[in-house]
């Protein structure tokens, strides 16, 4: 260990070693005095108090129970990749949906193009969020096994949050509405 010498400053027409000057408590002995002028006996009143403004009456419980029973069961639309041109059709089934606190977690199958894969996604029923992880370790175009769709209102817009940094990710726009087709043009959505 390296310990520096303590520097003294030298300022003009000052002595140059001061002596410390510090204050201590003074010293308290083994026996403290309690001070008796206070009454024990003196009542203590509590005084009612009104909040105001609003108190959040909203249950997140109760509305993953809620969504749990109507939560729509299939999901049609387009994954767009970032890095490519290319628009794959997807389909997105949910077999099962429980709820769990204010989770609701979900299990289905999502078919990418021609690729099936089993899904598993969490649903927050407070704020909407949606977590959806693909299971499978088949290489799907766009898709790496790791990555992850996440979406922060429901199950309409998601984003792909690749599992590497150099994979941009993608876009996956969802429809509960399946009998409608939709257009391979680049996000857009055709109804016929």
């Amino acid at each position: 260990m390296l310990f520096l010498p303590i520097l003294g400053f030298w300022i003009a027409n000052e002595p140059s070693v001061k002596p410390i000057e510090t204050s201590l408590p003074p010293a308290i002995g083994s026996e403290v005095l309690l001070d008796q002028s206070l009454p024990f006996d003196t009542p203590i009143e509590i005084k009612p108090f009104v909040i105001e403004g609003s108190v959040e009456n909203f249950d997140p419980e109760a509305r993953a129970e809620e969504l749990a029973k109507t939560f729509p069961r299939k999901w049609c639309g387009i994954y767009s990749s970032f890095d490519e041109e290319s628009n794959v059709e997807v389909i997105l089934t949910f077999d099962k949906a429980s709820p769990i606190g204010q989770i609701v977690d979900l299990k289905g199958e999502m078919t990418i193009g021609d690729i099936k894969t089993p899904i598993h996604g969490n649903l927050n029923a407070k704020s909407d969020q949606l977590e959806l992880i693909p299971l499978s370790d088949k290489l799907i175009p766009g898709l790496e096994p790791g990555g992850t769709f996440i979406s922060l209102q429901g199950a309409k817009l998601f984003g792909w949050k690749s599992s590497r940094l150099d994979n941009p990710g993608g876009r996956l726009e969802l429809n509960d509405k399946c009998d409608k087709k939709i257009s391979k043009a680049p996000n857009l959505i055709t109804i016929w």
